[in-house]
């Protein structure tokens, strides 16, 4: 007889059969991998005697400041914990336009300066020296802004010091002086089709679009008791200053003899928030032009500062504007850095003026625009745009190629200037791909980037910047919003300066990068590094000149006069490095440019995407017998994000819409099954009853 029983028993197993299906993890893409689910807990790593804890980390930072130059020390103190040897790798920002020269690895009271090498020749030291258990360092660059320190080697207990130094010039905007320290990075988005081989330890594989993911993926962890950093920096601005202070830390500050020494308050800091320091000289001492000269080997190199002219000196743009923001909505912008975000648009909308056009568009895994098309910045239109955006959420990838795009080849108002305002932490792994085709789609309009958040990523700032022939700003705090949208308003309402030309004295070859200034804007100076073939003589000036809506601008800098300072000569060569990058990412003989990098980078001992420096200890220490464990040790997530937002549901590249159909095919064909199952129940009951 036909059993109920059974039946029941049958849509049961049914169901448990549907909801095991659902469960099982659809075969990742790399834009849904994430570091939860490609190395579940970051912190503990198999060891042959069981689970321990990762290599700790701790940082010291130490700043010695010179007119327009800093020498920055960066002491990594690694801690190895564990029971067993380790090899502990670590991934850390550093600024984007740092010239990474020194490297020294500490061992008890002595310490091995590190030498610059070819990168695979330094990367062959390396493993030979990791494999004979001799003590070894290695600092690799991943990005213009992003770097590896390996350490080979530690024993159990031990800790091992890594020393890194690197140059930077100082950043000057409307009036005041900055230097920015990253302290950790944001977890990048990483798409594309994963690639069979991986390079690196990290959370993502390498794939087509992003060639390197696995170098550029540490695992990342909400809260540590290490990733701390002590910080101090030595000022001597060479004039009167008027304000010193720390944008996001609070910090002491103790004058002696027109010096300044400046120390984070408190015993340690957390690692989760860029470090910047601001100084802004007394009224009467701030510089219209600043110069500073270094000979090596006989070769003078300058480094030149020129401010363009005053608000005073250029009146605001009376051409209509049409500007078209773009905010990042994507997971990575969860927290503290959507509502920046949100805040800084809402302000940006409700300075529009009559006249001008405007549209907003916003972009997570998917690209959204307000209006078709840019609309009049009339009360409904902006009551409309106010609505919309704040209604926004973060959660999902960051694809922002579509909105870029969509921004760059929107209809163009002939009658109205365009200009893009880009709202966004940068936090992709593909951007030479993004600097490519804002050169190329751009046309006349301009682009300005935001960059958010505590730990965005300022290689993207500077850069898209650059391409888009705009300027760049940081907001990453609540309370600088205003000022920091004010400041930009006001550059997007007085013109640029453009055609700029650097004439230098006759009977002098100079080679001078940027070798094209990009256009300038309000309070933002002209930056030049230059090596001379020989020295200038006495009343020798260089000319920069421009245009202006005011007419032909023009300025002079004695150049007899300089300055000395230390270091000149590796950010002429960092600069160098640059542009030839730019020049291979856009076509340029790959081989020219990476010979014209290595001969660079060699002789000014930097590191570079070609060279890296290596030190090694003479002396085994590791005994043949005892394996040796390798650990990625992780970053600390940014102040005001969680990796539940940026990895998890529902703030993430979530693949929910397509589970939801999967899930009904699977009941569909489940119930498909059941039917024929019953109905092979009921013949079978028909015939032998």
């Amino acid at each position: 007889m036909y059993n109920i029983k059974s039946e029941i028993r049958a849509w049961l197993w049914m169901l448990v059969l549907i909801l095991v299906l659902q469960a099982l993890p659809e075969p990742l893409s790399a834009e849904e991998i994430a570091p939860s689910q490609a190395q579940g807990g970051s912190l503990l790593w198999k060891m042959a005697a069981g689970y321990s804890t990762a290599t700790t980390i701790n940082t010291n930072v130490d700043m010695k400041i010179s007119g327009l130059v800093a020498r920055v020390s960066i002491r990594q103190e690694f801690r190895n914990e564990g029971s067993e040897w380790v090899e502990g790798i670590y991934v850390f920002p550093l600024p984007d336009r740092a010239a990474v020269d020194q490297m020294r690895l500490h061992i008890g009271d002595r310490f091995i300066e590190g030498e610059i090498r070819e990168k695979e020749q330094a990367k062959k030291e390396y493993e030979e020296a990791k494999r004979s258990g001799k003590k070894t360092s290695l600092v690799q660059q991943q990005r213009a802004n992003l770097f590896t320190t390996s350490v080979a080697n530690a024993a159990p207990g031990e800790k091992v010091v890594v020393e890194i130094e690197y140059l930077e010039d100082l950043r000057y905007e409307n009036g005041r002086f900055s230097i920015r320290v990253p302290m950790t990075l944001t977890p990048r988005y990483i798409s594309g089709q994963a690639l069979p081989d991986k390079q690196g330890s990290g959370w993502a594989p390498d794939t087509d679009r992003v060639t390197d993911a696995s170098l550029i993926t540490p695992p990342q962890v909400t809260a540590s008791r290490d990733h701390k950093v002590t910080l101090t920096a030595d000022i001597n601005a060479g004039m009167p200053l008027e304000i010193i202070t720390s944008r996001y830390h609070p910090v002491s500050v103790v004058e002696n003899g027109g010096r300044y020494t400046v120390s984070l308050d408190g015993p340690v800091v957390a690692m989760d928030h860029d470090f910047e320091l601001v100084w802004e000289p007394v009224p009467s001492a701030e510089p219209r032009a600043m110069a500073f000269t270094e000979t090596v080997e006989g070769k003078p190199f300058h480094l030149l500062m020129v401010m363009p002219p005053d608000q005073e000196e250029t009146p605001p743009v009376t051409v209509p504007r049409e500007t078209i923001f773009i905010i990042d909505t994507s997971g990575s912008m969860h927290g503290v850095s959507i509502s920046q975000a949100k805040r800084a648009v809402h302000l940006a909308i409700k300075a529009l003026k009559p006249g001008d056009l405007f549209n907003v568009i916003e972009f997570n895994t998917h690209t959204t625009a307000l209006f078709p098309y840019s609309m009049h910045a009339n009360s409904i239109n902006i009551g409309n745009a106010l609505s919309f955006v704040k209604q926004l959420q973060a959660e999902g990838g960051t694809e922002m190629r579509p909105a870029l795009k969509l921004a760059m080849e929107a209809r163009l108002q002939e009658t109205h200037l365009r200009q893009i305002v880009f709202i966004t932490d940068g936090s992709v792994g593909y951007e030479d791909e993004m600097f490519s085709m804002i050169e190329q789609k751009l046309g006349t309009a301009r682009l300005f980037t935001v960059g958010i958040g505590s730990a965005p990523n300022s290689l993207f700032m500077r850069k898209a910047a650059e391409s888009g022939r705009g300027s760049y700003t940081f907001i990453s705090a609540l309370h600088e919003v205003r000022e920091k949208m004010d400041a930009l308003f006001k550059k997007l309402e007085h013109p640029q300066v453009t055609d700029i030309e650097v004439q230098w004295p006759s009977g002098v070859l100079v080679d001078a990068y940027p070798s094209t200034v990009p256009d300038l804007y309000l309070g933002e100076p002209v930056t030049i590094k230059a090596r001379a073939s020989g020295d200038f003589r006495p009343g020798d000036v260089v000319r920069i000149s421009g245009n202006s809506v005011t007419g032909g601008w023009s300025t002079e800098l004695a150049l007899d006069g300089t300055a000395g300072s230390e270091g000149v000569a590796a950010l002429w060569g960092r600069a160098r490095i640059g542009e030839l990058m730019d020049m291979e990412r856009r076509g340029g003989n790959p081989e020219e440019m990476r010979a014209g990098i290595l001969e660079t980078a060699l002789s000014h001992h930097l590191v570079s995407k070609y060279t890296s420096l290596i030190a090694v200890d003479k002396t085994p220490v590791r005994p043949a017998g005892d394996p040796l464990s390798s650990e990625q040790v992780p970053n600390l997530m940014p102040y005001g994000q969680t990796t539940n937002a940026i990895f998890g549901f529902p703030a993430t590249a979530t693949n929910a819409p397509a589970l939801r159909v999967m899930g009904l095919a699977w009941l569909l064909s489940a119930l498909g099954l059941l039917a024929i199952i019953r109905g092979w129940r009921r013949r079978s009951y028909a015939r032998y009853s």
